[in-house]
């Protein structure tokens, strides 16, 4: 009897002691899981949404300065209207915008920025409003070509380096982005990681509370990827949102703005025929000059934001006319092969390809460094196949920055049902090839009329 009771009181304390061992597992494992969801808590409220304030301010800034550009612009067409005073209130308001823009920013700046960054953005807007200062005050002595040289000369570099400087860290706050996600993703793992270890380790007693645990994580997950989606959703409706406005701008151009323009033409054209004024015919000759060149200026406007081509005659042709007028404008040698039985390729399908090339021939000339580069058409038995391919500095060497562009070209890709892929030739550079499904890329063919 003394045995027992003796045995019975041991294994109470051992059950007594594996009770507390459980309950401090619990604890730990509780307080283990509740911090990591804290920080979490941190990273999705501190880090991202400042760097999504953030950007939405440096976006502020870099449609000041586009639209600082498009002043600078205006002053030095306008060379026998108006004198570069003239444009001095419409400077001073954008300096009161970009300066605005400026502190909000400075306040919700990531923790990520250097001073030295702040720094010289700072420096920079302040030299170039120097600058500007001192081009007014020419302007002021009566030395207009001065002033004017100044603006090409300093004040549009200044701008452009701006608005890289700008653009630069839009793509930091897109990569903190991605650091905070990666981060959010090695949160969840360890927190799994742990919970796996938990249950093999914990009794029977903390089995439910480590498959809520579980769950819980999975459901967090779920979360995620619906968020994922939900974004893809949102992105792919903003394309098509950007394809219809710029078709219908590019529209409105071609048609209205083009139309008055050559109506504008053709009656200067029959005033100088039945004017016998040689002076006025000589001026009405000049002013039929300057709208032609506006026209012409129009209609490339209209064929950059949406080539009226490519709903009129389709994909083909339109890479026909794009590809000789990239050649002119960039000086890169553009080899343009094309192979297989032509099939038609739905609008719908066309714009989404045609940008793609764009976007790839722009990165081209943007970063490659490269002076040649080759578009592949391909019509296969079951796809629709494009590569654009260069020899340049490649995708390696862009220190791990992805692009705004890239993700875009994504985007269209999965909106068509694409692939989309990046690869190294064996001389180096980048192929950025998309290949489209038959089903998706060939146009449905007209129901033949009955009798």
């Amino acid at each position: 009897m003394a045995q027992r009771l003796a045995s019975a009181r041991s294994a109470t304390a051992g059950l007594l002691l594996g009770l507390a061992v459980t309950l401090a597992a619990v604890v730990a494992y509780s307080w283990y899981v509740t911090r990591q969801i804290s920080g979490l808590r941190e990273l999705q409220t501190s880090i991202t949404e400042r760097s999504r304030m953030d950007s939405l301010q440096l976006l502020r800034i870099q449609n000041t300065l586009n639209s600082i550009a498009l002043g600078m612009r205006d002053v030095l067409d306008n060379v026998e209207s108006y004198p570069v005073t003239a444009f001095q209130g419409q400077f001073q308001r954008l300096r009161t915008d970009l300066e605005d823009g400026m502190r909000r920013e400075q306040a919700v700046s990531v923790a990520t920025r250097t001073p030295e960054q702040r720094q010289y953005l700072e420096s920079s807007v302040a030299e170039f409003w120097n600058a500007l200062d001192r081009v007014f005050d020419l302007s002021r002595n009566g030395k207009e070509e001065e002033a004017r040289s100044q603006i090409r000369l300093s004040l549009q570099p200044r701008e452009a380096a701006l608005s890289i400087a700008v653009a630069r860290l839009l793509v930091e706050n897109n990569e903190s982005e991605q650091q905070a996600a990666q981060q959010v993703i090695d949160i969840y793992r360890r927190v799994e990681s742990r919970a796996y270890t938990f249950l093999i380790a914990a009794l029977a007693a903390i089995v439910l509370t480590s498959v809520l645990l579980i769950r819980s994580n999975r459901e967090l997950f779920r979360r995620l990827a619906t968020l994922s989606e939900q974004r893809s959703d949102l992105a792919q409706k903003l394309i098509s949102t950007q394809e219809s406005t710029l078709s219908y701008v590019s529209r409105e151009l071609h048609d209205e703005f083009g139309q008055i323009l050559t109506a504008l033409g053709a009656m200067l054209t029959r005033a100088a025929k039945r004017n016998p004024d040689t002076e006025l015919n000589e001026s009405l000759r000049e002013i039929r000059d300057v709208a032609q060149s506006a026209l012409d200026k129009v209609r490339t406007l209209s064929q950059a934001l949406h080539p009226v081509m490519l709903d009129e005659a389709g994909l083909e042709q339109s890479l026909d006319w794009y590809l000789p007028t990239v050649e002119r404008q960039t000086g890169i040698a553009i080899s343009y092969e094309k192979s297989g039985t032509a099939f038609e390729v739905p609008r719908s399908v066309g714009v989404h390809i045609y940008r793609v090339v764009q976007e790839a021939l722009n990165n081209v000339k943007r970063h490659s460094g490269a002076q040649r580069a080759w578009v592949r058409l391909r019509f296969l038995a079951d796809a629709l196949e494009v590569e654009i391919e260069d020899h340049g500095r490649g995708l390696a060497t862009s220190n791990g920055s992805r692009g705004i562009g890239l993700v875009g070209m994504r985007e269209r890709a999965q909106l068509i049902g694409a692939e989309l892929s990046f690869a190294q030739p064996a001389e180096g550079g980048t192929v950025v090839r998309l290949r489209v499904p038959r089903s998706t890329a060939e146009a449905p063919k007209e129901p033949e009329p009955v009798g």
